[in-house]
């Protein structure tokens, strides 16, 4: 038997401090307007030698997630090999710790920690940037989760802007005991805009643009003035289709957090408290409550995905 080198990489998620929506492109996508956050909820991805790439998934929601070559983060290690002209041979493990259809871009997340992992495990030395501008073909999720920390998104969310940040912000994630489709979510808001008889096209709505104020609260470590200027134009029409979305925002702001807002296109509520004691207050009453399935304390920024080099004993799966 000979020892195998495997890379694990701890993934983290996002949450969309800002999410505007603008009119639908040519190509499907919408214009968008995000500023991101990576939180400390991570998914962790082993990446180990194999004759071929296969995907295994374990945790959390594993059940809703493809554990086949549909499955994002396999077509990020064939994207990785086939630009390094490699055999895409890795056993990818996924452990789910961030919520599947949440809104927190678990799978981008996951896709992430693969084309870091496998840089690494390749010894490929392919420097941030590269990795994210890879990432682009993949999502628009994707290149973020690469970058972590906090960043604007413009485009479709692809391009990126690095944003500082000047405080640590606390946070509960209250998870529904159901997903929402993203692509559903989108197409409701377009069929009310279309109803209403207004644009909705990209030719006929103006490009959304990041939020001023938040941005400086953001940079200001201003937390009271960062509640104030969260925004997700999602949140109306998700909350519409999944009622019990509004009373889990009730809940979670009558027992102290300073703000709630709708992370990506739900169904995960993401709620800004003042500092670790209230988040341990606010998740407990939502836990109480029965208005979510879950609650996670998290902080953020925090760094994107890094690899720890481990060694396993056996030969390669």
């Amino acid at each position: 038997m000979s020892d195998v080198k495997s890379i694990a990489v701890r993934a983290p998620a996002k949450v969309n401090l800002q999410l505007g929506v603008g009119g639908r492109r040519a190509d499907g996508y919408h214009e968008l307007a995000s500023v991101f956050l990576t939180v400390s909820l991570f998914d962790r991805i082993t990446l180990t030698p194999a004759e071929e790439l296969r995907v295994t998934v374990g945790g959390v929601g594993a059940a809703g997630v493809p554990a086949d070559g549909s499955n994002i983060a396999a077509r990020a290690v064939e994207l990785l090999a086939k630009r390094s002209e490699l055999h895409p041979g890795v056993h990818v493990h996924i452990d789910k710790r961030i919520p599947v259809q949440g809104g927190m871009a678990g799978g981008s997340a996951d896709a992430a920690g693969a084309l870091v992992g496998c840089n690494a495990l390749w010894n490929l030395g392919i420097g941030r940037p590269e990795l994210v501008a890879l990432a682009a073909e993949l999502g628009s999720d994707v290149p973020f989760s690469v970058l972590g920390g906090a960043a604007f998104g413009s485009g479709r969310g692809e391009r990126l802007s690095v944003l500082p940040v000047g405080a640590t912000t606390h946070w509960v994630f209250a998870t529904a005991g159901f997903g929402l489709s993203t692509p559903a979510v989108f197409a409701e808001q377009e069929r009310r805009r279309r109803d209403a008889g207004r644009p909705w096209t990209a030719d006929d709505i103006p490009s959304p643009r990041v939020s001023r104020r938040l941005v400086d609260a953001l940079a200001g470590g201003d937390t009271a003035a960062l509640a104030e200027a969260l925004s997700n134009d999602l949140e109306p029409v998700a909350t519409s289709m999944r009622p019990e979305l509004a009373r889990t925002l009730r809940t979670g702001t009558a027992a102290g957090a300073l703000a709630g807002v709708l992370c990506g296109s739900g169904a995960t509520i993401g709620f800004l408290v003042a500092d670790r004691d209230a988040a341990r207050t606010v998740a407990q009453e939502l836990l109480a409550s029965g208005t979510c399935a879950s609650a996670h304390v998290a902080d953020g920024p925090v760094p994107g995905p890094e690899p720890e080099e481990t060694i396993t004993t056996g030969e390669s799966a």
